[in-house]
């Protein structure tokens, strides 16, 4: 086995810990609610609000503006946000109209600009795009909170929450990598679909895959990009199925697109190679703890980071600090990690899929 990139121990190390380490921890940190039953419509991740810093303070107004709903990750990101608000009898949450247009974004967050609340969180359609509306808020004295999609300048955000996109390449491919190796698979075919290409966080996803595989003598195989959608999935899907007779294993970067891609592989009755997903749909988690699929694992990429962004904009917006950290300021950065989800764990985090 070749040397492994920076940060692929720590990652490899998730995986095996996950069922009882990092799973209890990150249902702990964003629910305060018992986990939803398996196979049900698991409900908005809020983090509890216990502790000093959840004793109501002076009045704030967060705003929030994140793109349609048109995708279960997106939808998930503003009903999470939304309920996280209604845990603080403090915090006044002004969402604007979601919107897939830069323009129509930009212009929403500017009647919030004007307004004058006390914190925004965004999650920008395009971090470059919006880059000057985070420059904006934070010149006029509003703390923004960028969520996901990261603006180009440190200069346009306060703090940047999201999840680990490379990171989740890598417990991809690790997974994927593992099992190849235990089934004694010597130069296996591995296919990948991937999301949008020109998105960094595909970009990164991608490269994140590329070196997890390449630590075990593996490399990519056929690949083909769609769009996050489960029509896309599934036409690429068909396509790249048609292009490789034969696969060990596929990647597909995402579980709402992942629809379209099951379908696709029933459609053609192929059976002869596992899947993973990722983000971590409900759907997803049913099928892997059916184990009635050629989806085996899933890894994680949760929207209740959207939770924690408003509870973080809160707390920066009355001068607060995290209350578990001994600095008196909120991080200026936090990179959620990136977890394998597998029949051995999944009831551990049915509570945080949403449905796709």
């Amino acid at each position: 086995m070749s040397e492994l990139p920076p940060g692929l121990h720590r990652r490899r190390f998730l995986i095996g810990a996950v069922g009882v380490g990092a799973g209890a921890a990150l249902t702990a940190c964003t629910s305060n609610e018992a986990p939803a039953p398996a196979g049900g419509n698991p409900s908005a991740n809020v983090a509890p609000a216990a502790g000093d810093n959840a004793a109501p303070g002076a009045p704030v107004t967060i705003g929030f503006s994140a793109p349609a709903a048109d995708h279960g990750w997106i939808a998930a990101i503003a009903k999470n946000a939304e309920a996280q608000a209604k845990q603080y009898s403090d915090v006044t949450f002004e969402p604007v109209n979601p919107t897939n247009d830069i323009a129509q974004q930009i212009a929403a967050v500017d009647t919030l600009i004007n307004k004058k609340v006390s914190a925004l969180v965004i999650l920008p359609n395009d971090g470059s795009q919006l880059t000057s509306l985070g420059r904006k808020a934070m010149d006029a004295g509003i703390p923004v909170v960028n969520l996901d999609r990261i603006f180009d300048s440190p200069l346009a955000y306060r703090t940047w929450i999201g999840g680990d996109n490379y990171g989740m390449g890598v417990s991809a491919g690790s997974y994927i990598g593992e099992r190849l190796k235990a089934a004694g698979v010597a130069n296996p075919v591995i296919g990948e679909i991937a999301g949008i290409d020109n998105l960094p966080l595909t970009q990164q996803r991608s490269q994140g895959f590329k070196d997890a595989l390449s630590s075990f003598g593996f490399a990519v195989g056929p690949r083909q990009a769609a769009d996050f959608t489960a029509q896309g999935g599934q036409r690429v899907t068909a396509n790249l199925l048609q292009a490789a007779p034969k696969l060990d294993a596929v990647w597909n970067h995402d579980d709402d697109q992942g629809v379209g891609v099951l379908a696709a592989i029933g459609q053609a009755g192929r059976s002869e190679f596992f899947m993973v997903g990722g983000a971590g749909s409900a759907n997803a988690m049913r099928d892997i703890k059916a184990d009635n699929t050629v989806l085996k694992a899933t890894v994680t990429y949760s929207p209740s980071m959207a939770s924690s962004a408003i509870a973080l904009a809160r707390l920066i917006a009355q001068n607060k600090g995290m209350g578990d950290l001994v600095e008196k300021e909120v991080p200026a950065s936090i990179t959620l990690a990136s977890a394998t989800i597998t029949k051995d764990n999944v009831d551990t985090y049915m509570a945080l899929g949403f449905e796709s």
